[in-house]
């Protein structure tokens, strides 16, 4: 939202009220209180009137730092608030000598200038940022127009922080624009817009920049962002109401900035190792019943390529009764029995679900009578016609209603459901009252936070915290908490195949460490060559789904190659499940996700900074998809020897590269000095990992380390390899429960020996076996 009306003025109708200088403190064990006047305090009379900011400024754990200012401190606390996760013992040192006060926490400081008004944030003495003068404001659309008159509404808070040269923005949920954000006026605000437009199933007030520093805004309400849009050396962010608050974190990598935000506000789970595998869905509004499904089942069998979920999609239940979590009767005659049918062919099942109850359900009348669905301020129940006919929303905030909503989930999982499809959650009514009282501008984005949770917490209770897996499309802060999220609904195009990548990376930027799509896209039917590009994307992403609207995605209708490429893929994915399991494991303890912007991996390599049309998949493999019809991969490599692990072929990196590929290759780039966990099946996601695993290693640097975990499929770790190249030598140390197992070394064939170890060499390659789990090798080189 711009206040502003160029360098100088502002836009008419506003009134604006910023911080003058530092007139009185107070330092407390953990917070500091700093009351700043929007006057200068010339004389006693200054103080007689006009808006005074408060600040509270605090530490909720090392390295991060909150900052919370008021106009007016006595209204109401609403409901809902972000759950943040805070460290009661975080040590902090605050001090105030004649020019400025400061709180440092661990290696962030933030001070404020008490003679002209900044506040600066540091990491050590790295100036981060700063809200330099006229930076913080109080805005009011209108002055009052009588004494004591108070203004309900037309008045905000607003922050200024500043944007040095080359520095960029990135975050701020899952964004379809570009992948910098320089530049963009972004709203937090839930909407089903697609994946072509400004709108956003997942917004999240949180941003990154390539300076190693994070901004996370604490409203769960519409947060409306000018990034270097207003004021272009400035990012600001404002809200509707008498306070702002927000935290400042700190990380000496982007990284860090990440894991660090992700232990404010909850680390993403981890997903079990079976939901890595392909999902097939029925698709939307296409006609199907038991025979059908079991038809594209056995058809993926027949082609020999594994399927490890099938998604029964929304009209499993009867038109006009979404939802009443009862399959279709007059479709399927026999669900329990045909789930047990399809379980029978190794499959997990999942279905359709979302927070909606159509007045044609039975559990309408229901929902109305306890008073589970959210009402109007009169009373009535809110209603519309957009989606389902007359159909109310669940009100979450009643615990009754979440037990109601979650005992037709258990029935559902004890006839063998899975996991679920949490759809929409985005448009959620602002005119509307809730249970428990929560104001309804904030609950708009915060509904799908509860939603999700209901729906996680049902499937942990009933099959276990390792199974609990979600297919969720809206999110707010704190989502990633509830995997798996996708997309949504894109097109059949190339265009909407690099859109959905864009909207992944920022949403992985934003603390979320899984994501997937609509494979092929889901509107309309894209052309086979689009379909067989989409599938090396889909599946060498963290999650994959073939999914679309009104036209089935089984390969074999688009054409015979297409069945090959599914199959291709589908394997590759699982024969490297014991790389991603473990890059999966990493990802719910520190929250570094397992698709990544070449920015976060490489931040010092400039190249990397706009870079949005390819990714690392974990730390070690770059995947560069194809988004034309003539298959030219158009890719950049950093600094190094990369090696394509499909083809074997070796790059020089620091330079772009223009290639053709055809349907059964990508750019899947290994990087150098790099141990890659290859399994033993590749048939299914969720096998013994640790069974005659291969560790292959890539253009080994000397005399730097590397080394990896395999883990079991509950995340455990069984085998641990390390691996050193140093004087003509390779250092070769393993520990673990788990033996029988080889490392491949790569393009590496001039060993002499390997002491008491057998190896052989074949195409260029050294493989050595290992008997036993715990093991030191040494190989000789030729000079």
């Amino acid at each position: 939202m711009k206040f502003s009306n160029g360098c100088w003025l502002n836009k008419p109708g506003y009134h604006i009220y910023n911080p003058q200088e530092v007139y009185s403190t107070k330092i407390e064990e953990n917070s500091l209180t700093v009351h700043a006047p929007c006057v200068k305090i010339n004389h006693r009379g200054d103080t007689l009137g006009g808006p005074v900011i408060t600040y509270k400024i605090s530490s909720p754990m090392e390295n991060i730092i909150r900052v919370r200012a008021y106009h007016y401190m006595g209204q109401q606390k609403k409901s809902p608030v972000f759950e943040t996760y805070e460290d009661n013992n975080t040590k902090v040192l605050i001090e105030e000598n004649e020019s400025e006060v400061f709180l440092k926490s661990g290696k962030l400081k933030m001070s404020i200038n008490k003679e002209a008004w900044e506040m600066t944030f540091l990491n050590e003495d790295k100036i981060l940022t700063s809200s330099k003068y006229k930076g913080l404001a109080y805005v009011k659309a209108s002055e009052e127009r009588t004494f004591m008159e108070v203004l309900e509404d037309g008045v905000f808070m607003k922050e200024e922080l500043q944007l040095s040269v080359g520095e960029l923005v990135y975050g701020l949920g899952e964004r379809f624009t570009p992948l910098v954000k320089n530049g963009q006026a972004i709203d937090i605000w839930n909407e089903d817009g697609g994946t072509s437009t400004e709108q956003s199933y997942k917004n999240i007030p949180f941003y990154l920049t390539n300076k190693g520093y994070g901004v996370f805004v604490n409203h769960p309400e519409k947060v409306s962002f000018e990034v270097g849009s207003e004021k272009v050396t400035k990012v600001q962010f404002s809200v509707a109401g008498e306070y702002l608050d927000y935290f400042i974190i700190n990380g000496d990598s982007m990284k860090e900035v990440i894991e660090n935000y992700t232990k404010l506000t909850g680390k993403p789970a981890l997903p079990p190792a079976w939901s890595f595998g392909l999902w097939l869905t029925t698709s939307f509004t296409t006609n199907y019943d038991e025979k059908t499904v079991t038809s594209f089942v056995d058809g993926m069998a027949e082609r020999d390529i594994p399927l490890r979920v099938f998604h029964f999609d929304c009209f499993w239940m009867k038109d006009f009764n979404w939802c009443n979590f009862e399959w279709d009767k007059d479709v399927f005659p026999d669900p329990k029995g045909m789930i047990k049918r399809l379980k029978e062919k190794g499959l997990k099942i999942c279905v359709w679900i979302n927070p909606y109850i159509a007045q044609e359900s039975k559990l309408f009348e229901e929902g109305m009578k306890y008073g589970y669905l959210l009402k109007k301020p009169n009373g009535d129940v809110w209603q519309w016609d957009l989606w389902q006919p007359a159909m109310g929303i669940v009100d979450f905030t009643n615990p009754a209603a979440c037990e109601w909503y979650s005992s037709k989930l258990k029935e559902l999982i004890n006839m063998g459901v899975d996991c679920f499809k949490t759809d929409f959650g985005e448009r959620i009514p602002t005119k509307v009252s809730y249970f428990d009282g929560s104001d309804p501008l904030k609950m708009h984005n915060y509904y799908t936070q509860m939603y999700n949770k209901v729906v996680f917490d049902t499937i942990k209770e009933n099959v276990g915290e390792e199974e609990a897996v979600l297919f969720a499309r809206s999110a707010t802060a704190g989502g990633q908490q509830f995997p798996v999220h996708w997309g949504g609904d894109c097109e059949a195009n190339y265009e909407s195949m690099a859109e959905s990548l864009r909207g992944g990376l920022s949403l992985c930027m934003s603390g979320f460490g899984f994501w997937s799509h609509d494979i092929g896209g889901f509107e309309s039917t894209s052309t086979a060559d689009v379909y067989k590009r989409w599938v090396a994307f889909g599946l060498l992403s963290s999650h994959s789904r073939l999914h679309g609207s009104n036209s089935y995605r089984v390969p074999w209708l688009y054409d015979e190659e297409a069945c090959d490429v599914v199959r291709f893929f589908t394997k590759l994915k699982c024969s490297i499940m014991p790389y991603l399991y473990k890059i999966a494991k990493d990802a719910s303890v520190k929250g570094i996700p397992v698709m990544r912007s070449m920015i976060l991996e490489f931040q010092d390599d400039n190249t990397c900074n706009y870079l949005d049309k390819q990714y690392m998949l974990g730390d070690s493999i770059l995947v560069a998809p194809i988004f034309n019809q003539v298959g030219e991969a158009n890719y950049y490599l950093p600094e190094g020897i990369w090696t394509n692990f499909i083809t074997g072929k070796r790059y020089e990196g620091n330079r772009w590269i223009k290639e053709k590929h055809d349907y059964l290759s990508v750019p899947m780039m290994i990087r150098e000095n790099s141990l890659i966990a290859v399994g033993n099946e590749n048939s299914k996601p969720d096998y013994d990992y640790g069974e005659n695993i291969t560790i292959m290693a890539f253009e080994l640097k000397e005399n730097d380390a590397t080394k990896t975990t395999v883990l079991d499929t509950n995340g455990k770790s069984v085998l641990e390899v390390e691996v050193l190249k140093k004087d003509n030598k390779i250092f070769i140390q393993s520990r673990g429960n788990k033996g029988g197992w080889s490392l491949v070394l790569k393009n590496l064939s001039n060993i002499v020996d390997a002491g008491e170890k057998s190896f052989d060499i074949n195409n260029g390659d050294t493989q050595i076996r290992f008997e036993d789990a715990d093991c030191k090798c040494v190989c000789n080189l030729k000079n």
